[in-house]
C-alpha cells in the first residue's frame, strides 16, 4: 500500500478522516480480520509496521487500532496491539512537543507490552507476530526517558531512534 502524502499532526495537517482535504477522506474504512499465527498475510498489521518505520505515527495506530478491535480489546493479543497503538501515539505526542504525553504514552506502552508477555509467557527472544514485545517495551521505555527529538514538527521524519523489524516465526 503507497505512504499518505503527509503525516498527520493534530492542530497542523488536516484531519485525514474529518477534512475534505484528508488523506483518508471518504475513503471507505475496512474492517479488519486478525489472524496471529498467519500475521505475515496480514496487510493491515503489516502496513502499521511500514507507516510507524516511516514516520506515519498516527495512520499506524489507526491500522493497528482496527485490529486491536478485532482482538476484542480484551486478552493478551489485544494488549499487544494496544501497546504498538501507544507507542505510535508517543510518536504523535512527539510531533506535537508534548514531553509529557510522549511520557505517557511509552510508559504505557511498556506496561501493555510487559503484560502480554507474561500472559503469553514469553521469554527475552520470543517473537509475537513477528516483534519481539520485550524488545519493544524496553525501546519504549527508554524514549519516555530520553530528550526530545528537534524539528520534523511538520515534515515526515521518524522520532524514535528505532525501527520495528519483524521477523521470525
Amino acid at each position: 500500500m503507497p505512504l499518505p502524502p503527509y503525516t498527520y499532526v493534530p492542530g497542523r495537517t488536516p484531519h485525514p478522516i474529518r477534512d475534505p482535504a484528508g488523506h483518508m477522506y471518504g475513503k471507505h474504512e475496512q474492517s479488519a480480520e486478525l489472524d496471529i499465527e498467519n500475521w505475515q498475510r496480514c496487510d493491515q498489521y503489516l502496513f502499521g509496521i511500514d507507516l510507524f518505520n516511516h514516520g506515519y505515527y498516527w495512520e499506524a495506530h489507526e491500522a493497528w487500532e482496527s485490529l486491536w478491535h478485532a482482538a476484542e480489546r480484551t486478552g493478551p493479543i489485544a494488549d499487544f496491539l494496544k501497546g504498538l497503538i501507544k507507542l505510535a501515539a508517543a510518536g504523535v505526542k512527539t510531533r506535537e512537543g508534548s514531553k509529557v504525553g510522549r511520557v505517557r504514552h511509552s510508559v504505557r506502552s511498556a506496561a501493555l507490552l510487559h503484560q502480554a508477555s507474561i500472559a503469553l509467557s514469553l521469554t527475552e527472544e520470543s517473537r509475537l507476530m513477528g516483534l519481539n514485545p520485550l524488545q519493544i517495551a524496553y525501546l519504549a521505555e527508554h524514549a519516555g526517558r530520553e530528550a526530545m527529538p528537534h524539528g520534523g514538527e511538520n515534515a515526515i521524519e521518524r522520532v524514535f531512534d528505532f525501527q520495528l523489524t519483524p521477523g521470525g516465526d
